[in-house]
């Protein structure tokens, strides 16, 4: 991240298509901008600072921690600085966070409700290169079921900064997860981002196709896109908040389509889709069909 890049303000025109940013790249910027306005707020590494750690680092070197490769003791170290009344992000890769630290989260964040900030990279297959070990598919479905956590897939580099600030702001543990790439910019940089609030990017009644993350909102509206062609409607979600879910727009976009799609770079099991699928069992039974990676 660039000098340039850290002064440009954002929401101005272009601030993240002219510097072609990544949605790594503005959620460290939402780090850096909170920290600005905010003291408790610190920077807790698992030696990812390479990775657009370093601005927070020479700004705020005394409010920087970078724990190297032991997620076990990174997450302690975070929920530490929480019960102190700091606002500790936590910046590694998502797998290694829920599933290498699984138990710390649960029990040092989670189940105390700690007010720690989980930013997890290299999420679904982005780390491809690295092999299966690094590949997270399973990230979703072991956040959404730890108590009172909140859980967040943005679906761009601007919901990335945005979604990443009201992390911040919000009181209570969050993951957020993204991948490492500059990936198609779906939203315009002045939208209006919150919690638990789901955004329709595009109307549709013959097709609901509801989407969270980097690739998945962007490959929606693409289909979307083919699928007018042809003459079917289809009605694109970015489902960016995947717990707590935005159930009343799931429960309206089914009434209005008659026919649901769920689509994410994750295990096809207890991610999205699946939480799609509790709202509509419970609430309004609907043909579902959940796209993601299979079990296999």
């Amino acid at each position: 991240m660039s000098a340039t890049v850290e002064q440009h303000a954002p929401g101005s025109p272009g601030w993240i298509s002219q510097h072609g940013l990544s949605a790594v790249d503005t959620a460290r910027l939402a780090q850096l901008d909170a920290a600005e306005h905010d003291p408790r707020v610190f920077s807790v590494e698992g030696d990812l600072a390479d990775f657009g750690g370093m601005a927070f680092k020479e700004r705020f070197p005394r409010r920087f921690f970078d724990m190297g490769i032991a997620e076990a003791n990174l997450i302690g170290a975070a929920a530490g600085l929480a019960m102190r009344g700091k606002v500790p992000c936590v910046n590694t890769f998502g797998a290694f966070a829920l599933m290498r630290a699984c138990e710390q989260v649960r029990v040092d964040v989670a189940y105390h409700q700690s007010n720690v900030k989980i930013f997890g990279s290299f999420t679904g297959l982005a780390s491809g290169f690295s092999g299966p070990t690094h590949h997270c598919i399973e990230d979703l479905a072991i956040a959404r079921v730890l108590p009172g956590m909140t859980v967040l897939a943005p679906a761009d580099a601007v919901a990335a900064y945005h979604l990443g600030r009201a992390a911040i702001e919000h009181d209570g543990p969050t993951y957020m997860r993204f991948g490492m790439d500059v990936t198609p910019q779906v939203h315009d940089e002045h939208a209006t981002f919150r919690i638990g609030q789901g955004l329709v990017l595009r109307e549709g009644s013959d097709v609901a196709v509801i989407a969270a993350g980097l690739t998945s909102v962007a490959a929606a509206l693409e289909a979307a896109g083919l699928l007018a062609q042809q003459g079917v409607q289809a009605r694109v979600v970015d489902m960016h908040t995947i717990k707590p879910l935005d159930e009343d727009l799931v429960l309206e976009s089914a009434q209005t389509a008659g026919l649901v799609l769920t689509v994410e770079e994750h295990s096809r099991i207890g991610g999205l889709g699946s939480a799609v699928a509790e709202v509509l069992c419970e609430h309004r039974p609907t043909p579902l069909r959940i796209l993601g990676v299979p079990d296999r």
